[in-house]
Order: structure tokens, then sequence, then C-alpha cells
């Protein structure tokens, strides 16, 4: 029996595919007059099916892992607000992990062994993260979304662009792909909360202006917790069923002030403090490239380009494992974000795209730009038996080219493709991997998306590469603020797993075996 007050949250799916079986489509939601009506949904569903084929939708089926038919749900409404959407969006997910968790509870996901204790649990199954999914093999994908669907769906600022990253914000909260009126309204509601108070400028100059760039960064950003409005509401007592909502409130304002924090920081470093204010006529991406000081319409698609692709990586990287764990003990999303930045700026993690630049610069400093691809394979075979990596190959997780490299390699072969750095870098793409497999000593010898994006901020002229980590500190903010409103409206516990000593694990090993 269908409940008819809640008939317009029902969704019908509808599927069309070429010769192939490779595209699937969009679903939409039907009244429920028009759920018992066999006509009314026919015509429903060559009618949506028309409206895709018009937008060229193009939504390619990549991968055997999720099925012969993955769906997506394109954002059709009139609705503008983001937090009422998501006001109806949450009962309905706290009930889907509730029987999740009833149903389930028990099943088992994989054994543990030792190497994984003793190897930083890499490979555990251990944590709940919405919003994106890392698959090995794939790549990255956001709620389902690989990144090439990402950039055919989701809304851009100029025809055939990038997108827009408040369209992936709508996107990772809703699950749902949202349209341009939505992403627009969003964007307007980021300016309107983008105001950074005084002591937050105050707190960053009290450092030395050499401190690094991360530092002043994270700096700016514990200053901005002062405002928080979890931390103002947790005071008063609020129920627990509500912490999404003030933590909705700091997400959505530090998302917005972030890119004001970092372009401070890097105008006071870098341009003897010459601060430029924003432009609320721009979107998120273009406005932290006009504050940073570039713009170029190209530079602002680039950016617009990065802050989307590195938003997110599912949650068990240092930063968003990181963000995850402190948020679990109730702080809120300003003291856990400044956590993460810490793990962020380590040079295992975000800081390896400032030491890829780096080491490209030393390159040509030896070689001269226009190096052979024989020089070239003579200077990594030195750098490796240096006892040192070459920085932007390999990954933790993937076991081919990472797909974030490959975006911004096609970015490249249309923007900038005489740029000798990235000619470099596309020699590179041919030399390293198959020195590094004929090590044998990598799983993944592929190049990861570090390897490629200091390449292109360079072009463009932002060139201080202490600078960069930064950058995908802002956009990391998006994924992790997403997902810390998730972990607040789903109620998930305090993070504590069990951990044991090395001759705990002896004694356990010699019973096993």
């Amino acid at each position: 029996m269908v409940n008819r007050s809640k008939a317009h949250l029902i969704m019908i799916q509808f599927a069309s595919r070429n010769s192939k079986g490779e595209k699937p489509f969009a679903f939409s939601s039907l009244r429920f007059e028009e759920l018992v009506d066999p006509a009314m949904v026919f015509i429903r569903s060559v009618s949506l099916l028309s409206k895709l084929c018009s937008r060229r939708v193009s939504i390619v089926q990549q991968s055997s892992l999720y099925g012969s038919v993955r769906w997506l749900q394109v954002q059709s409404g009139s609705e503008l607000d983001l937090h009422s959407q998501l006001k109806d969006l949450i009962p309905e997910q706290q009930e889907r992990l509730k029987k999740l968790k009833a149903e389930h509870g028990k099943v088992q996901l994989g054994n543990i062994t030792t190497d994984m204790v003793i190897g930083g649990m890499r490979g555990m199954i251990g944590l709940l993260w919405e919003t994106s999914l890392l698959d090995p093999d794939e790549g990255i994908r956001f709620r389902g979304l690989s990144i090439p669907e990402c950039q055919n769906v989701l809304p851009t600022a100029i025809p055939g662009g990038e997108p827009l990253p408040e369209g992936l914000l709508w996107l990772l909260l809703t699950g749902k792909v949202p349209n341009k009126e939505q992403v627009n309204a969003l964007s307007k509601e980021l300016q309107s909360r983008a105001t950074v108070p005084d002591h937050v400028y105050k707190a960053i100059d009290s450092l030395p202006e050499t401190a690094h760039p991360m530092t002043q960064f994270a700096t700016g950003v514990m200053a901005l917790q002062v405002q928080s409005e979890f931390q103002k509401a947790y005071d008063k007592g609020i129920p627990k069923s509500k912490f999404w909502e003030p933590t909705y409130e700091d997400s959505l304002n530090l998302i917005a002030q972030v890119p004001i924090v970092a372009s401070y920081v890097y105008r006071r470093i870098y341009k003897d403090g010459d601060i430029i204010p924003a432009d609320d006529s721009l979107d998120y991406g273009a406005n932290f490239s006009h504050m940073l000081g570039f713009d170029s319409p190209k530079m602002q698609e680039l950016m617009r380009l990065y802050v989307t692709i590195h938003s997110d990586h599912e949650g068990g990287n240092v930063s968003a494992h990181t963000a995850h764990l402190v948020a679990s003990a109730l702080s809120d999303p300003y003291l856990s974000f400044a956590a993460a930045l810490n793990g962020l700026a380590g040079p295992l993690h975000g800081l390896a795209n400032q030491e890829v630049l780096l080491w490209i610069k030393s390159v040509v400093e030896e070689c001269g730009e226009n190096i052979k691809t024989e020089q070239l394979k003579d200077y990594v075979w030195k750098t490796l038996n240096s006892g040192k990596v070459v920085p932007g190959f390999g990954h933790g997780v993937l076991r081919k080219t990472d797909p974030r490299y490959m975006c911004q390699r096609e970015f490249a072969l249309k923007h900038l493709p005489d740029d000798p750095l990235f000619q470099l870098v596309s020699k590179l793409y041919e030399v390293v991997p198959p020195i590094l497999t004929h090590l044998g000593k990598v799983k993944n010898p592929w190049p990861n998306v570090d390897a490629h994006s200091g390449v292109l901020l360079n072009h463009f002229g932002l060139t201080e590469a202490r600078y960069f980590t930064v950058l995908f500190g802002v956009s990391r903010s998006i994924g992790i603020c997403s997902q810390l409103i998730w972990d607040r409206a789903l109620g998930l516990p305090l993070e504590r797993p069990k951990s044991v000593t090395m001759e705990w694990l002896e004694n356990y090993c010699k019973k096993a075996t």
C-alpha cells in the first residue's frame, strides 16, 4: 500500500541502453496517480528519455564492479534551498542505516591480517563514507559518478567547460545532480556566508611570513572556530537528532570562507600583502582564482576543475580520516578540518604536489627543457639509485593511472599542449612506469593526481610550489564537510579501533599456526 502523503518521494527507474547495453539513463519522480496508470508511466518515461537525449547527457558505463546498469538521478525540481533538500533526505537515510545495522550488523566484511595491523591498517574496511568511493581499477566515484561522468552532467560556467565546484557540493550532499538554477542559488548562498572576521587575519599576521603556507592556513581555520554554531548549540543542550543542522551551518560557512583565508595567505607571503577582495559576480572557483590574482578565463577554468577533482577521495586517506576521527568526538567542523589540514601538510599526502614540481624543475635545471627520452631514463634511474622515489607516481589504493591525472592531462592537451613542462610530464608518463615495473617493488607504477597539477598551475603563473597544498586544502573542505554533515545526520559513533602490542601479535600468530 502506497502512502499518498509520501507519494512525491517515490522514484521509478527508467533505463534505455544502446546496442551494447552500455548507457544508463536517469530516473524521475512520479505522482501517486501516475503510479497506477501504466499509460502515464510510458508517456513520462519517453518524455524523460527525450529530454535527456536533447541535453546530450552522456553517462558511460565503465565498470563491471557496479553491475551492468547504474542509475543517475538528475535533479529536476525547482527547490533551490540545499538545507531543505537535506531535511527531506536525512530521515530516509537514517532509517536505511538503522535497517542495515539491524539486519546485517553481524556480516563479516573480510579478514584482518598481521600485515594490515603493522602496515597502517591498509585495506581494512572500517569506515562509513557516503560521499565517494575509491576503486583500485576505476578510481574515484563521487556518489557513484566517475570524473568523466561528472564533467558531462554537472553544470558549468561556460558551454563545454569544467564542472562548477558548487555543483559537486550539491551532488555530494544529496546524491543528486543539480540543475544550473540550483547551483547558482548555492553559489549565492556561499557568497552570503563569505565574511571573515578581522581576528582571523590578526592571528595569521602574528606568524612570521616565512612560516609554511599550510601553517598559516591552518592557523586561520582555527581562528574561524570561535564562530562555530555547533559549539554554541551543543553548549545550550541541542538534542542529538538535531546535531546535523548547526554542523551544516558551520560546514557551509567554512567552505565559503576558506578561499578567502587561503588567498590572504598567498598574497601575504608572495605579493607583499596586496589583498584582492572577492568579486560576488564570480562563481566559487573563479572567485578563488581572482582573489589569488589570476583572472585569466583559462586559469578560472583550471581552478574549477582543480577544486572539483581534489574535493574528496573516500574516507581512508589521512586528511579525510583525520577529520572523521576528530569529528567523532563531537569536535566542530572547524576543529576537525584544521586537524585534517595538519595531516594534508605531510609529504606523504598533500605536500606531494609541491615535491613533484620541484623534482620536475630539477630535471630541467640539470638536463634542459628539450631532454631526450634516454636522458630522462638516466635521470629517473639516478633518482631511484640515490634512495629517493620519483614523486607523483604510485598510489596506496589505485592500480591504474589516476583518473584525476587523466582529466588534467586532457585539460593540458586542450589549453597548453606546447608548454615545455607539460611535454616533460608526458615523457615521464612513458618513461617511469616501465622502470618501476622493472624494479618489481611497486604495485602501482602509474602517475597519480600530483604528477600533473603543479605543472598546470605553474603554466598560468602560480609558480610558488610551497603554496600548492593550500589549494588542495581548500578543495578538500568540500568533501570533508559534506561527510561531516552526514556523520552527524546518521549519528555515527566515536571512532575507537582496538590496538595491540607486538607481543600480542607474536603470541596470537603462534597459536594460529
